[in-house]
């Protein structure tokens, strides 16, 4: 047999033996294709002329990326090159020199380095085209499925696995070089061993960790960024001694328990388990701290896109919406301006009032978070109904006599709706009528109340005190980046023109607004979840390549246990439950610390913009379901493959 087909067929044969890190290998450079492919297109290259930032940020998520599936690579070449260890003693008891084998070594996982490439590039076209249309969908601009091919993006994608797999190759080939036939043949038999030895010291590294994995959490949550650090550094020693002395301490825990060493699969499973952790002790803590940054990624990317959905909900109801503050200034400039170079379909300019009392402020206190008016909001029912009907939301019964209505945020609807007391309106006594909720831009100080306003008969209103003015318009297309900067330059200029001049406009535009939070969401969002998902996918398979390699050791104990008279069915439970301890030990840590900082991280906004889907629990449920669905799918492969091959029939 020549060298390049011995070469290559131990290649195929390793893709086949460890097809989960080739399939996530070739996962790798899809996700480098497509994300590449997105930063170099047309579209993203006319949003990063908006967004300064937008270009270096997914720059350095490619860059970790290229990190994180360096890191696979580094530590699956050298953990086959263990495994390999007495075929490549063998190689040199046969003739072949130590820069042979090495050589061989390195084309076997170019080879696959090369495979995984060509089919990742072909399948990142699809996700490229996927992440197009999810961008234009974001930017509300048409999608044509169309098979494009980036040479740029391949380029890249071509030079990240030469970089990834060159340095991974590199020391193991050096090593390969300085290593003797004795070396090889024992190369796979070097673990960790046990680092804590003593129960005493086990005893105080657990409960130590365990104090400091609170304390870290407790930290994560202060949302300092000296003190977040000093919190994860807690919890990533905490991390580790818990599972040094957890891989320590289960012997120990047996034995002063002989009772539950024998009862069911106790001893089969965590005999079984501990022998693993001895030889992986801080691999554990590394993957779970891996875990737990996965998490934090992916939940922290969700609740950044959820605050900027939930505030550009809110503020951006109307296509267009101008808010002017103050005695002096006058709408004429902006009404004018809009005139000459916006198309307006409908178009509302009104006052919004002050009662001059704070009764349902007072009342609010504690469940709402700052009311910025002084006195309680007022606006006259006729305009009212101009703006529910510029915002498209169907007609509603005015107010009865005697009567006003309630428009309120979502998350203040409860405590205004059991209010029963009449409200004082100028000379009126109202008493509350029907409560409705649709986002009316309750955002800001010149908007349509702070989280709520009263809608009274116009009557009602005559004489009221005026807090500002407001323009709400309908256009007939969406309005420009460049109109809306020309109208928030009309009170500068007005400024400029009188220096004694108070107060100042707000601007807000719906198409501006919402390709706002897209391009945030493209700068920020997107790295961040496809950094979670590198992280996650490395980490996972590390963990399954390790259970998988152990596949001949399964099979001889499960065939000698057949022999003793156990039946296929034990077999398998305590093969599950192997399973669901060693997949379990570095994901509880990781989930504890993980949903507590999203959870915390979540309820940080100000009330009314996490709702719905977007609300801290939906949040917190929808990361752990991503991160679980994927978990099991590794899981399920691996199980499915070692039971079908460990198992006597």
């Amino acid at each position: 047999m020549t060298y390049c087909k011995l070469a290559l067929r131990n290649a195929r044969r390793q893709a086949r033996d460890y097809l989960v890190y080739f399939v996530t290998m070739v996962l790798a450079a899809a996700l480098l294709y497509s994300f590449n492919a997105l930063a170099v297109s047309d579209e993203v290259q006319t949003l990063a002329a908006r967004s300064a930032n937008l270009s270096l940020m997914i720059a350095l998520a490619s860059l970790a990326v290229v990190c994180v599936f360096g890191w696979l690579a580094a530590y699956s070449t050298r953990f086959m090159l263990s495994r390999r260890g007495r075929e490549f003693g063998l190689y040199l008891l046969s003739g072949l020199t130590n820069r042979q084998v090495a050589r061989l070594f390195f084309l076997e996982n170019v080879t696959v380095g090369a495979a995984a490439l060509v089919l990742g590039a072909a399948f990142g076209g699809l996700l490229w085209q996927m992440l197009r249309a999810v961008v234009l969908a974001m930017f509300a601009q048409p999608y044509r499925f169309a098979l494009e091919f980036s040479l740029p993006a391949l380029g890249l994608t071509g030079l990240y696995f030469s970089l990834i797999y060159l340095l991974a190759l590199g020391r193991n080939r050096k090593r390969i070089r300085k290593m003797k036939i004795y070396d090889l043949l024992c190369f796979d038999r070097q673990n960790e061993g046990t680092v804590l030895r003593t129960g005493k010291l086990r005893r105080l590294v657990f409960v130590l960790s365990l104090v400091l994995g609170v304390a870290g959490t407790c930290l994560l949550l202060r949302m300092d960024l000296y003190v977040a650090l000093a919190g994860a550094l807690c919890a990533i020693l905490a991390l580790f001694g818990f599972f040094l002395s957890f891989a320590s301490g289960v012997p120990a825990f047996f034995d002063r328990r002989p009772a539950r060493k024998y009862r069911g699969q106790n001893l089969l499973i965590f005999r079984g388990l501990t022998a693993k952790l001895a030889s992986m002790g801080m691999l554990m803590a590394v993957l779970s701290v891996v875990f737990t940054a996965t998490l934090i990624s992916e939940g922290s990317s969700s609740v950044l896109y959820g605050i900027m959905k939930g505030r550009t909900a809110e503020s951006a109801c109307f296509d267009l919406y101008i808010g002017i503050e103050g005695e002096r200034l006058d709408p004429g400039p902006y009404l004018s301006y809009i005139g000459e170079n916006i198309p307006v379909e409908r178009e509302r300019l009104y006052p919004v009032c002050l009662t001059g009392k704070t009764q349902l402020q007072d009342y609010l206190e504690g469940a709402y978070y700052n009311n910025g008016y002084g006195s309680d909001p007022v606006l006259r029912w006729s305009d009212y109904a101009a703006l529910r009907a510029l915002a498209g939301y169907p007609a509603v019964e005015p107010p009865g006599p005697g009567q006003c209505l309630i428009h309120c945020m979502p998350y203040l609807a409860g405590p205004l709706g059991t209010y029963q007391e009449a409200i004082l309106v100028g000379d009126s006594a109202l008493s509350p009528g029907g409560l409705y909720t649709e986002h009316l831009s309750q955002s800001y100080g010149t908007a349509n109340g702070r989280g709520y306003i009263l809608v009274v008969p116009d009557e009602a209103a005559v004489g009221l005190p005026v807090h500002h003015l407001a323009y709400a318009a309908k256009t007939a297309r969406p309005v420009t980046t460049e109109q809306v900067e020309a109208l928030a330059g009309l009170a500068s200029a007005e400024r400029a023109r009188q220096e004694d001049l108070s107060g100042y406009a707000f601007v807000l535009s719906k198409a501006y607004e919402e390709a706002e939070v897209a391009a945030q969401a493209l700068m920020v969002c997107f790295p961040l979840y496809y950094l979670a998902l590198a992280l996650m996918s490395t980490a996972v398979t590390i963990l399954t390549i390790r259970q998988l390699s152990e596949m001949e050791r399964f099979r001889r104990q499960f065939a000698l246990l057949h022999e003793l008279g156990m039946d296929r069915r034990e077999m398998a439970r305590a093969l599950g439950g192997q399973f669901a301890l060693y997949y379990a030990l570095p994901a509880v840590p990781a989930v504890l610390i993980a949903v507590s900082f999203i959870g915390h991280l979540a309820m940080m906004p100000e009330p009314g913009v996490m709702v719905g889907i977007n609300s801290p629990a939906a949040i917190v449920i929808t990361s752990l379901g991503v991160f679980f669905l994927i978990y099991a799918i590794y899981i399920l492969l691996a199980y499915t493959s070692l039971k079908r091959n460990v198992l006597p029939k």
